[in-house]
């Protein structure tokens, strides 16, 4: 029987204890690597483009530098995620190696616990690496000539508590007896490539979403469900039963219900809780995990990295708390 990956010792290529080890400098050299690979790490202003910079820190302060092109300050964290941080660097770099090690996710308390911040400053960290990894799904079609791509969607929130007493319960199947804040979770997803998920009401309205995602000329395989009837005109469509069987004459979902178990066991596990208006972040987290499921922890802490410093300042996630989605 092969090793699982995550056993092996190429899945293990960077540790906590190495982090921590780093000195200040270490760590900023890490983070000029990673915004400035271009110039190996020597600023380059986010102002002008300039790449003649010296510079200008205060003596005991945090890095910075001074273009002499137009004379504008800036740090190696301007203009992107981290700008405005208060917490090293290091602690930074620590947080999204503890954030990479989890393969299901990480909940904001346990974050809190580990850095020794505020329960808000983590939750506001998290989301803005969420936000960082939904970066890489803008636009993103997956497929194409011959590929193969599966769909699948999952009802996430709304529970509604059954009633102590059996004769006061109700069946909650029906739609009067819940609460209307379920939603669902529709998954585009290529076999050994790429997977793009999105929130709707029901899978019935996500066709519009899955036409534009999905390439034409891709074998496209769905469950049962009514919703997928629409897309036979538009796709080759492989169809699964699965009463009958999971797999069966090359058609099956395994890939997307793959991505559903990874969801469901950071709700269930982790989170225990995901608000309605946060659940399409957590949604493109655990797609972009499973995207990523065979590359090294210190990979997927570069890759996250080079995403948080590439990504501009957060319109909903700013300085202490968010700015929420509250319209």
């Amino acid at each position: 029987m092969s090793q699982h990956f995550l056993l092996s010792r190429s899945a293990k290529t960077l540790s906590l204890a190495q982090v921590f080890r780093m000195s200040d400098a270490e760590a900023e050299a890490m983070f000029r690597r990673v915004r400035w690979p271009g110039t190996d790490g020597k600023p380059v202003c986010p102002h002008c483009g300039g790449v003649d910079a010296y510079d200008c820190r205060r003596p005991n302060g945090a890095p910075r530098f001074r273009c002499r092109a137009c004379a504008k300050d800036f740090s190696v964290t301007s203009g992107t995620l981290f700008a405005s941080h208060k917490l090293p660097l290091r602690v930074y770099l620590a947080a999204i190696a503890i954030f990479a090690n989890e393969v299901k996710g990480k909940s904001a308390l346990a974050m809190s616990r580990d850095l020794g911040t505020s329960y808000k400053a983590a939750f506001v960290l998290l989301h803005k690496l969420r936000e960082a990894m939904a970066e890489e799904m803008k636009g993103r079609v997956v497929g194409g000539d011959g590929k193969v791509c599966e769909i699948d969607g999952g009802y996430f929130g709304g529970y509604v508590k059954p009633a102590n007493l059996k004769e006061n319960r109700r069946d909650r199947r029906l739609a009067v007896n819940q609460s209307g804040k379920r939603q669902c979770v529709v998954i585009v997803r290529e076999r050994e490539g790429g997977s793009v998920p999105a929130v709707f009401r029901s899978e019935g309205h996500a066709l519009a979403f899955i036409k534009s995602r999905i390439a034409k000329g891709s074998i496209v395989n769905a469950d049962e469900g009514k919703a997928w009837d629409a897309l036979h005109g538009q796709f080759e469509m492989k169809r699964i039963n699965h009463e009958e069987a999971y797999s069966f004459d090359g058609a099956c979902t395994n890939a997307a219900e793959e991505y559903f178990s990874r969801l469901r066991r950071a709700e269930i596990g982790h989170h225990h809780h995901v608000a309605g208006v946060y659940l399409l972040r957590y949604a493109q987290e655990a797609s972009w995990r499973e995207d990523h499921r065979r590359m090294s922890n210190c990979e997927q802490v570069a890759r996250l990295a080079g995403l948080m410093t590439k990504k501009k300042t957060s319109a909903d996630f700013v300085g202490y708390w968010q700015r929420h989605l509250a319209a």
